[in-house]
């Protein structure tokens, strides 16, 4: 697992980042439009607490149905790392769930994302404190670049938060907590286990979370219109399963702080969406910020160095051992 020899797997990780970037960035696109949706059912009459239940088990019950299907092997994991993936999914990928949709239930949407991406410098933080990462220069300034790019296309500059709902903020400052948590400790996971299966089993105790704190099922209860039904069917789908497994199959690739980064795409999409089809108009603040938020990412692939630490090349040499 530690062992510095190159194997065919590791010589070829050179190429394998950039696709890593390729599923983070369809990942943050999808996320972009699942947000706009989430505020549209809250202002139906939807809770957090409503959307947030129904999200993970729709979720959980599409994704486990196709495994035990066609991909089986997904599903085996050893009993002894059933707690890591209860601490995964209650205090990861649950908290990830609500605090992000309470969030933008108290504030604005944008207000939301830009306290929300203050997740890769959290990730940062504890790569330097806890894990005792030397900082690389590149991935620093990237994080500074993205940092002020997200703040500067979500309009930031405008928005007064200290007027703003306080548990809003508070829980969003917590949606960047858990984000930071679930994914950090989720490529942990991922040094054993593939990043569908470290997927599946975070959603699945996310929902036992949110089936116990909230009436079991209670959520489907509602009646629901057309658009509720189809909206809600795009987050659990298209804003829940693939675009966290896209997220993860990200991290595996380039780790989470790269990753992270990369999300910061999100308000990016987001902005760009409303001036296509909704013609809002972007201030030139907006689109410096989205120029810096590319290049941003862009930086991060300036040094392509073999990182020994990353989950696809240590889950390969764990294979190879066993051979």
């Amino acid at each position: 697992m530690t062992s510095s020899s190159h194997s065919p797997q590791s010589s070829m990780s050179f190429k394998i980042p950039k696709r890593g970037y390729l599923y983070v960035a369809f990942a943050a696109l999808l996320w972009a439009v699942s947000g706009t949706s989430g505020k549209y059912l809250f202002q139906q009459g939807m809770t957090p607490y409503e959307l947030v239940q129904i999200r993970l088990t729709l979720s959980v019950v599409s994704l486990g149905t196709y495994f035990s299907l066609r991909k089986s092997h997904l599903l085996r994991i050893s009993s002894r790392d059933i707690l890591y993936f209860a601490i995964l999914g209650t205090l990861g990928m649950g908290m990830v769930q609500f605090t992000y949709f309470y969030t933008i239930s108290k504030i604005p949407v944008a207000s939301a994302i830009l306290l929300e991406y203050l997740a890769p410098s959290f990730i940062a933080l504890y790569n330097i404190t806890v894990l005792k990462e030397r900082p690389n220069f590149f991935v620093i300034l990237a994080l500074l670049g993205a940092t002020l790019g997200c703040y500067l296309v979500v309009g930031a500059y405008n928005l007064d938060l200290l007027s703003m709902n306080k548990y809003g903020i508070v829980s969003g400052i917590g949606s960047a907590i858990s984000f930071a948590w679930y994914s950090v400790y989720g490529e942990r996971g991922m040094r054993r286990y593939h990043p569908w299966t470290v997927l599946f089993y975070a959603l699945l105790f996310a929902c036992l979370l949110w089936n116990v704190i909230y009436p079991p099922l209670k959520a489907f209860d509602r009646q629901f219109s057309l658009i509720d039904g189809i909206l809600i069917l795009y987050i659990a789908i298209f804003g829940t399963v693939i675009p966290f497994g896209l997220y993860l199959q990200g991290i595996n690739l380039i780790r989470a702080s790269r990753a992270s980064i990369t999300a910061t795409l999100e308000p990016i999409t987001a902005a760009a969406i409303s001036w296509l089809f909704l013609g809002e108009s972007l201030e030139v603040a907006q689109i410096t910020g989205g120029i810096l938020v590319v290049l941003s990412v862009i930086i991060l692939q300036f040094r392509k160095e073999e990182d020994p630490s990353t989950p696809e090349i240590v889950r390969s040499k764990r294979a190879q051992s066993h051979e």
